[in-house]
């Protein structure tokens, strides 16, 4: 008789041990598939706020250009003011008024503010991306958007600077805008 209890408990035993896993396999798998929907719903909302994004900058730079306005600087009064150690992204868009072609830009240090202990190369060395581009296909009536990215160093000289974009499309020379960098303190 109690070898017969004894089976029977283990038996008990056994039994609910499996149960037990069944259980915990089932919750692991619904915790499992839960975080992958919400990784998912995550990313995709990601996404559409960075496309969301993309096409109201891209709106506001079309807004920018008047009839026979060729470049725009995406700035108020075509001037950024940023502090040292900084980095920041200007953008900029180039409207295509004639032919197909090819466009190519560059982007140079135009003036620096009187008195101001830095050189042209010094401030061109605060451009980080964006500063050169070449072959860029643009049809007629196309507008080619582009962000300059800029580091100031945390050791720039408090003063302003002006950036220049020269653009040529099929080799001719297209168009010229600026931008004035003003360096303010940290």
């Amino acid at each position: 008789m109690e070898k017969m209890v004894l089976r029977s408990i283990r038996k008990r035993g056994a039994l609910e041990m499996s149960i037990g896993t069944i259980v915990v396999i089932v919750l692991a798998m619904t915790m499992l598939i839960l975080g992958l929907v919400l990784v998912k719903s995550i990313f995709s909302g990601a996404t559409y706020n960075v496309n969301v994004m993309d096409e109201k900058v891209r709106g506001e730079i079309n807004k920018l250009f008047v009839e026979n306005k060729k470049i725009v600087v995406y700035l108020s009064d075509n001037k950024a003011d940023m502090k040292q150690g900084e980095d920041w992204g200007v953008a900029w868009a180039v409207k295509n008024l004639g032919n197909s072609g090819t466009l190519s830009y560059d982007i140079k240090t135009e003036e620096i503010e009187q008195g101001c202990p830095l050189t042209k190369q010094q401030a061109e060395a605060w451009i980080t991306l964006g500063g050169s581009g070449n072959n860029i296909a643009v049809g007629p009536g196309e507008t080619v958007a582009r962000v300059v990215r800029m580091n100031i160093p945390e050791t720039a000289p408090l003063c302003l600077v002006r950036y220049s974009i020269s653009t040529t499309i099929g080799g001719q020379s297209y168009a010229q805008e600026f931008f004035d960098v003003n360096v303010e303190a940290k």
